[in-house]
């Protein structure tokens, strides 16, 4: 906006002691020009348009699963000094507005971390005092945190023998019952069952108090498989029959924590790269989110050091299983490539594998039986399926290379939304090609229906909708939403549409699924429904009088008594606290929501 303010410059001369003052940058021009226009729109009929993108930059989540994202998390930390503010966690970005820094969101769960004003916005919006203990906790209140339980069970290994092995007995009737159930052999080819057999052998074949060179791995494999493949639900049912003691994870888990220094100092071998795998699995099983970064990470180097980034690799040329070898290396590759794409999205990470390093062959027969009846324990073993479509993660590979990289940061406008466009026609064709069976609809209502649910197709949809929702969501980074530009909006505006309402459906897809989810999925699954709400929520406060405000509201009621029901079930007592957390925060929402559409509307009413 030009100034149209005028003033006499009265000139006098200048002494030496003068000196010249510093130009106005164009960032600062500009931050100027937009805190003005900001100021006179809120005092005008016109101001919601502007507050949409605003409240955006406050409050969107700018990893995957909360489609209204991208204005936050794509402004990056360009062109502002750093805020005195400390951001919660590791896994947080700092949220910026023409360049003016506003505050950071957990990219590991899409809680918000207000700074003043960011709080101050809501309230106005809402009329309502933020909770910050429950709406911007300094920790999201589903992300776990076992860092003082394991410092107490290493502290208590004085009493007790670090190199334990578990009970062969136990041992081997977990091994039985992951043999027997295909589902999960199907989904986790973690173990190769034959070769397993030889590192149980030299696991166990030599006195627990001394070790050879490589025993290190094997006794590690045999921990984590056992406290990887004890959380299965259909392996725990297997076993169930037997009467067999509980497993206590977090022993284990420390057991193999405790030996992992011996298993970094031996050579990279296929027990080692399994062990990492499987610890990688159990920790993001569990929720404790920093964990699983760390043994991913290490997973990934040990399988790119035997060469399982490659296609044919001849790693094990001159071992008698080495073409069985190659391929239990390949499966774990595939399980370590789609963790690696979903948590890049998930925590704001960089991914550690780079697909320009990697042999994306799919596996002979994969596409032949990714969508067969997967979870017939009947049928016969063909060959895994992995835990996420592999062609699924490589599109999320992508929408995180082109969409929210460092160098994707720099893309015009236009080169932005061609990017998302030809990943809309990937994803696209991808749909297309899934079996109508299986194919996922574009849109999940509470009057579709599909016939084929199980937790298969529940994931499937989910990470579907993931998918529409970080290539979508990146739209709201166009310079467009400050510009103003009637052109360019209108296909800004429908994209980002596109991805609320894929958090629409994902939350209807769980409603409608919820007798099929499984017990015991409180880490693996709330990540998506909470993600979904934030959008929900985030939509309503930018469009409080939209008619589609008060259905989401009741989507927000709905969502709070569904989620209790699914989640809530066969949680131990020393995770209750954590879904006590997650209920209050949806709470705040739903409060903060229903205030944001009972004083737009009061508004109105009284500028009538």
């Amino acid at each position: 906006m030009p100034c149209t303010f005028d003033r006499a410059v009265q000139r006098k001369r200048k002494g030496p002691e003068d000196q010249p003052r510093p130009k106005v940058s164009r960032l600062s021009e500009r931050i100027s020009r937009i805190e003005q226009l900001l100021a006179d729109n809120l005092r005008g009929e016109q101001h919601c348009k502007r507050c949409e993108f605003e409240l955006r930059m406050y409050l969107t989540v700018p990893a995957p699963e909360s489609p209204r994202s991208v204005e936050a998390s794509t402004t990056s930390n360009t062109g502002s000094s750093p805020s005195t503010h400390q951001p919660p966690d590791s896994s947080s970005v700092r949220v910026h507005f023409a360049g003016k820094e506003l505050g950071v969101i957990s990219l590991l769960t899409g809680t918000p971390f207000l700074f003043p004003e960011g709080q101050e916005w809501i309230t106005a919006r809402t009329g309502q005092v933020v909770s910050l203990d429950r709406l911007s906790p300094a920790r999201a209140p589903w992300e776990k945190e076992r860092g003082q339980s394991f410092n107490t069970l290493l502290m208590n290994m004085n009493s007790l023998n670090p190199f334990e092995l578990p009970d062969l007995g136990i041992l081997r009737v977990y091994v039985e019952a992951f043999k027997r159930s295909k589902v999960m052999r199907r989904i986790f080819p973690v173990v190769d069952t034959e070769l397993f057999e030889e590192t149980i052998s030299t696991a166990y074949k030599q006195s627990i108090s001394s070790f050879t060179y490589g025993q290190a791995s094997a006794r590690v494999c045999v921990i984590a498989f056992l406290t990887f493949v004890s959380r299965l639900p259909p392996v725990n049912e297997i076993v169930g029959a037997l009467h067999i003691p509980p497993i206590d994870h977090d022993l284990l888990a420390t057991r193999a924590q405790f030996l992992m220094p011996q298993v970094l100092q031996e050579s990279a071998g296929l027990d080692s790269a399994q062990a990492l795998t499987m610890l990688t699995l159990f920790e993001l099983s569990s929720g404790n989110m920093r964990a699983t970064n760390y043994y991913a990470a290490i997973s990934a180097r040990l399988i790119f050091m035997l060469g399982g980034n490659l296609n044919g690799d001849q790693t094990f040329n001159n071992d008698p299983r080495g073409h069985q070898k190659q391929e239990q290396l390949r499966n774990l590759f595939w399980i370590g490539y789609t963790i690696d794409k979903d948590l890049a999205l998930r925590t704001g990470q960089p991914p550690t594998i780079t697909d320009e390093n990697c042999d994306l062959t799919l596996p002979p027969g994969y596409l032949d039986r990714a969508f067969m009846d997967v979870e017939d324990d009947e049928a016969p073993y063909l060959g895994p399926v992995f835990p996420f479509d592999l062609r699924l993660s490589i599109i999320k590979a992508r929408a995180h290379r082109e969409l929210y990289s460092v160098s994707s940061l720099q893309k015009s406008d236009a080169e932005l939304l061609k990017s998302i466009r030809e990943l809309d026609d990937g994803l696209e064709e991808w749909r297309l090609s899934v079996p109508p069976k299986w194919r996922p609809t574009m849109s999940f209502s509470s009057e579709t229906s599909d016939a084929n649910m199980s937790m298969h197709s529940v994931m499937l949809r989910l990470n579907y909708h993931l998918c529409m929702t970080i290539i979508h969501q990146a739209s709201g980074r166009c310079k467009a939403w400050i510009q103003g530009q009637s052109g360019m909006m209108d296909g800004v505006s429908s994209s980002m549409a596109l991805s609320v309402e894929a958090s629409r459906s994902s939350l209807c897809y769980l409603e409608a699924a919820e007798h099929v989810v499984v017990d015991g999925v409180f880490w693996t699954l709330i990540f998506y429904p909470m993600s979904a709400l934030l959008t929900i929520f985030c939509s309503i406060l930018q469009n409080p009088l939209d008619p589609h405000s008060r259905e989401d509201l009741d989507r927000l009621n709905v969502a709070t008594v569904m989620i209790e029901r699914i989640f809530s079930r066969k949680l131990p007592d020393t995770e209750l606290e954590h879904f006590k957390l997650v209920a209050d925060f949806i709470l705040e929402l739903k409060r903060l929501a229903e205030c944001a559409i009972d004083k737009a509307w009061a508004e109105q009413r009284a500028g009538q």
